[in-house]
């Protein structure tokens, strides 16, 4: 039986047009989910929208469209981009789904049931643009929301509350015993800080809000947006309808998240879990923000790149590459043309491109155009991606993507340093060197081979295009990747292709 893996995405809200921080955590999730089957993993890769709330009713309004269009329309964005980024998701649910609203309906009923959650009133700071609420020594100073710097407004309401407050401690103790339940460790301390704060019971619905999944107990209130939302790790599952799916994939090995929505994914959600009696995830990770001038990309305050014009430029596999090669995952970022056109030139046309380029018109010229044969394996290459391969492993295990990618170039230097240090077109110029030749040409063909294999996760387009021009016509993803990348696989006698060139530089007159 293969080993399960479940991966999950924050699912976007559909208010607005998707931006690069959507993509960015898009593709992160991608990567991992295709590297996992690499390793010979049963995925479940979920995303999805969050389609609820005040705010969707509030642009809808300014749209003069109802919010079920608004959200309709926003969804094909969504899923176009996605579509756009290769994103291999195994499920794309949307929280105005039924097989959604009839288990948030009921697991509210249950929670209300057995005391979990209760009538009350809520008395305090609620911030209207992030749906959030807040006490009033997490505000900024001003009254600001601590995380948009948006006024924030003070509202009293009736509501029925979940018991936060009864898991404080159940909480601290899971912390204390899952060193590695959120990572980076930063993230998991901001949250054990938070909760020593203590936990107040928190409101888990609105009343008479029009856009929502209406409470089972009293049809005048309608479930909080961020409730509705976070069950949807276990609705896409099956969660109360589909106990064999469920139960193979759950827990989630990894939800993966922004950092401004910490609090509900390390603390209201694992609470939530706990009072169902439900495992928590194994894994909360949190990623950092791309910025503009140091400033947080924001829909909201129209501070956005859109990673569809990017795409349209440039292309697909260059945007993947800049965002999980150019900071460490997990730390912030400042997007510029410049830095993305740097890196891409550098490592992509630089480096791989050049090394597929040099490579194939070689073999085209003294071979043939067919692979030669297998005289004799090159042990530096074949030993330093034996290296790469751990390093990797151990790498994609925290989500260091720009680690592993780094890994992966070590390769793709040495067999540019090999090339230039062999000099095939120096022995071909030799009759008594065509041995030689044909084992430099055959090695640095299989370096790249296995590299394709290696790089796919990160950019499967052009990783399979590699393929492609080594005469190979199977997909990579039908390989696993401990069989695929030993050395001596590629046969000899198959025709290569030159194609044009994969990543051509990016000129001069390129946008700053």
């Amino acid at each position: 039986m293969k080993k399960k893996f479940y991966i999950t995405t924050a699912i976007a809200y559909v208010n607005d047009l998707p931006h690069l921080g959507h993509a960015y955590e898009a593709v992160a999730a991608d990567t991992l989910a295709r590297y996992k089957r690499l390793k010979g993993y049963e995925v479940f890769f979920l995303t999805g929208t969050d389609e609820h709330g005040s705010k969707i009713i509030r642009v809808a309004k300014e749209k003069n469209i109802t919010p079920a269009q608004l959200v309709d329309k926003m969804v094909i964005r969504f899923q176009d981009l996605w579509k756009k980024l290769d994103i291999s998701y195994d499920d794309f649910i949307r929280t105005t789904e039924v097989r959604h609203t009839g288990v948030v309906s009921k697991i509210f009923k249950r929670l209300y049931q057995q005391g979990d959650i209760y009538k009350g009133t809520y008395k305090g700071w609620y911030c209207i643009p992030c749906e959030s609420f807040w006490l009033e020594s997490q505000l900024k100073e001003g009254r600001l929301c601590p995380e948009c710097d948006r006024e924030v407004k003070k509202i009293e309401e009736e509501a029925y509350l979940f018991r936060l407050s009864r898991y404080e401690k159940p909480l601290l103790k899971y912390f204390k015993d899952h060193p590695r339940f959120v990572l980076p460790s930063s993230r998991k301390n901001e949250a054990v800080e938070f909760i020593k704060g203590g936990l107040k019971d928190i409101s888990v619905t609105r009343l008479k809000l029009d856009w929502g999944i209406p409470c089972p107990i009293e049809e005048n209130h309608s479930i909080y947006v961020w409730i509705d939302a976070l069950i949807n790790y276990i609705s896409a599952l099956g969660y109360d309808s589909d106990e064999g799916k469920f139960s193979s994939f759950w827990p989630a090995d990894v939800h993966l998240i922004g950092k401004d929505i910490l609090r509900f994914h390390a603390i209201l959600w694992p609470a939530f879990l706990m009072a169902l009696e439900i495992e928590l995830p194994r894994m909360v990770f949190v990623h950092g923000f791309w910025k503009i001038k140091g400033e947080k990309m924001s829909k909201s305050k129209g501070i956005v790149v859109s990673p569809e014009e990017i795409i349209k430029e440039y292309g697909t596999d260059r945007l993947r590459y800049f965002l999980l090669r150019e900071v460490p995952f997990g730390g912030d970022a400042n997007f510029s043309p410049s830095l993305f056109i740097k890196r891409v030139n550098s490592d992509l046309a630089n480096d791989l491109g050049n090394l597929l380029n040099r490579t194939i018109p070689l073999v085209i010229r003294h071979c043939q155009g067919k692979v030669p044969r297998f005289f004799e394996e090159e042990k530096v290459l074949k030993e330093k991606i034996q290296e790469v391969l751990i390093q990797v492993e151990q790498a994609m295990n925290i989500l260091s993507f720009s680690e592993a990618l780094s890994g992966i170039w070590k390769i793709v230097k040495l067999a540019n340093l090999y090339i230039d240090r062999r000099a095939p077109w120096q022995l071909a110029k030799k009759e008594s060197k065509q041995k030689q030749l044909h084992t430099v040409l055959y090695n640095l063909l299989e370096t790249l081979r296995i590299l394709g294999i290696l790089l796919f996760p990160f950019i499967p387009g052009s990783a399979q295009k590699i393929w492609t021009q080594l005469g190979i016509e199977e997909n990579i993803e039908n390989y696993l990747l401990d069989k695929g990348t030993v050395w001596g696989q590629l046969k000899s006698g198959i025709k290569v292709k030159q194609e044009p060139p994969l990543f051509p530089r990016i000129g001069k007159e390129a946008k700053k």
